[in-house]
This record gives structure tokens, sequence and C-alpha cells, in this order.
């Protein structure tokens, strides 16, 4: 005896589980499958370009667009990790052999400090520069340590890494190969019309795009001026500096200041004023120039989001996701507003985003074997 209903409950919840048993299956490298999905929206166009030229080979523009991503992404990126490991090991060597004047500086700072601070600072031995310097040595030595403990972790962390990145690269190659097939295959499966899926889909691929070339272009820029400025300021460790602000500019509105303004509290507490005074109107003027028209141009006119909605969603997003929260983050709030906006009418058949006839005809070619 069957019950009306119960069948179609109970495949159901074989479907919900066996889907939530899916994703779970690809939790531990949820990083290399998003990585490889955006890069593949990304780089389709490239693809599409090389097909073309190749005579419709579609597996072999594939291949081909995988290379030049490696050959412009992340070669460079591993020849600037090889370098701030050279410019860590000279940070911390200087620190541990007193190479710096850091702790006379910080102990003609503290000498302005209220007379309480002052108090707090002597009861931890941090009043004078050798105090400081004997501090300074110590956490240098003890971090050295600590990393030498950690070798196990830090092997197995970078074997992780190393097999989450081989995987991307696989999965990125079939993406750009079959990616079209695969998009039509999971919109032909959604209960919903077809206005609304296009619409969706080219909101999650417009805010991809715009997320991650707008703000790796910012990065770069801040940490490029950012690098130059500490380089020509004298202050050592230039290219290390400036690929901390790159990351922190990730953040948007905080981003670089994490790094400079302090490095011009040293300056001015040198007396190297005029270096000092360069220094905070470079920063002000011209890098923040380059975050408040480049981020706003690249990123937000893409999405359509303000500027408020950017930053609050890529703070949250990092706060939850990591460094992938940076992407995550907005495309969450896209999706977020293009929802609602589909349900109250403001968006709909008549001006929803549709998917290029192109892609749609790329999408019914049978994958390739």
């Amino acid at each position: 005896m069957r019950f009306k209903g119960l069948t179609k409950g109970f495949f159901l919840l074989i479907l919900f589980l066996v889907t939530w048993a899916f994703f779970t299956i690809l939790g531990p490298y949820y990083s290399a499958v998003l990585w490889a999905a955006i890069l593949a929206v990304i780089f389709h166009p490239m693809k599409n370009r090389f097909r073309a030229w190749l005579g419709e080979k579609n597996g072999l523009a594939s291949l081909l667009t995988v290379l030049v991503i490696c050959l412009i992404v992340f070669t460079p990126l591993a020849i600037i990790a090889s370098s701030l490991a050279v410019e860590f090991n000279v940070v911390y060597t200087n620190l541990q052999n007193a190479n710096t004047p850091m702790p006379v500086v910080l102990a003609d700072i503290l000498q302005h400090l209220p007379e309480w601070a002052r108090t707090f600072l002597a009861q931890h031995d941090l009043d004078n520069a050798a105090d400081i310097q004997r501090k300074l040595s110590g956490f240098a030595l003890q971090g050295g340590q600590y990393l030498a403990g950690s070798a196990f972790l830090i092997g197995r962390s970078t074997f992780s890494f190393a097999i989450g990145f081989g995987i991307m690269l696989y999965l990125l190659f079939f993406l750009l190969k079959d990616g079209a097939h695969l998009v039509g295959l999971i919109l032909e499966s959604l209960p919903l019309s077809k206005y609304v899926k296009h619409h969706l889909f080219m909101k999650f691929v417009a805010v991809s795009r715009a997320t991650v070339k707008g703000t790796v272009v910012v990065a770069v820029v801040q940490g490029a001026l950012g690098g130059l400025a500490f380089y020509f300021m004298g202050i050592g460790g230039s290219l290390l500096w400036g690929a901390l602000m790159a990351f922190l500019s990730l953040i948007p509105a905080v981003g670089s200041a994490i790094v400079w303004v302090p490095a011009a509290i040293y300056l001015f507490a040198s007396g190297m004023l005029w270096k000092g005074i360069f220094l905070v109107g470079f920063f002000v003027v011209v890098v923040g120039l380059v975050d408040n028209f480049l981020r706003p141009l690249l990123v937000g006119k893409d999405t359509k989001m303000p500027d408020y909605l950017i930053l609050i969603s890529t703070l949250g997003g990092m706060e939850i996701y990591g460094i992938n929260g940076f992407v995550i983050g907005p495309l969450i709030a896209a999706l977020f507003i293009a929802c609602w906006n589909l349900l109250s009418g403001r968006d709909h058949q008549g001006n929803a985003d549709e998917i290029d006839e192109e892609f749609i005809e790329e999408g019914k070619t049978p994958p390739e074997l």
C-alpha cells in the first residue's frame, strides 16, 4: 500500500542526502573547485578565440588556455613568492642580529607617551632601546624555533596545497572544454523559468569577473606603487612590504594603510620629516586615488552594487570564508539583490540578462571524449 506523495517525498529525501554527501566530499577542495570555476569564467573568451584560430579544436584550445594562464598568472606569482622568501629572511636576520634602527626609534616614540603608558611599558621591560631589541630578537628566535618545530605541518600543508593546485588545473581544463555543456545541463535541471535562470547565471559571471579582475588590478597597482615608494624612501624590505600592501588591499577602504601609516610614523620619529610628509602625501593622493577611482570603475560598475555593500560583503566574506571571501562575499550579495529584484518585479523578462547565443550553441555540443 502506497500513500499519495510518499514516493516523491522519499525521492526528494534521497536527492537531498546524496547532494549533501556530494558537497561534503568536495569540501576539502572547495577552494580548488571555486577558483577553477572562476578562472574558467574569466578566460572563457580567450579559449573561444583560440578555438577559432585552431579550427574549432576545443580540447586543444582549452589546453593552450591553461598553459597561458600558468604563464601569465602563476609563473609571476611563483617568482614573487621566491623573492619574498629572500626578503623575509633578510628582515629576520636583521632583527635577530640587531642590525636595524627600529628599537631606537621605538624608544624615542615611547618617550612621548603619557606617564601611565610609560609606566606600563617599563613594567614589561619595553621602556628603552636595549630592552626593545632584546624582545625583538627573542620574538625572532621564537618564530624561527616555531617554524623549525612545525616543519612537518608546513610540509603537509605544502603537499595539500600542491594537490589542490593540481586539482584546480585539472578541473580548469575540463571546465574550459566542457563548461558550456555542464552549465546547460545545470540550467536545464533547475525548476525555474528560462529568464530567471539566465539572469542569475549572468549575474554570477559578471560579479566573478568584475570582483577578481578589479581586485587583482587594484592590488597589483597599490602593491607596486607602495613598494616603489618604500624603496625610494630607503625603507628595507620594500618588496615584502609591497606584497603585504597588495594582499591587504583586498580589504576596501583600509587596505594598505595598515602598512604605510606605521612606516610614516617611523619616518617622522626618525627625524626624516620630508620623507614622512612625502610618504603620507603619496599614499593619500596617489594610492588613494587608485583605490577610489579604479575599484568603483572595475568592481562596482559591473557588479552594479554600491561601494558600502561591496565593503561589507567583502569583509564579511573574508571573515567566514578566509581569502576566498573577497569573491564569495560580493557574489552572495549580488545574487541576494538579484533574487529580491526578481521577486519584486524590478527585474523581469523584459530587462533580465540573457546568456549569449554563442555560449548556448556551444553548450549544445556534446563533450569531446
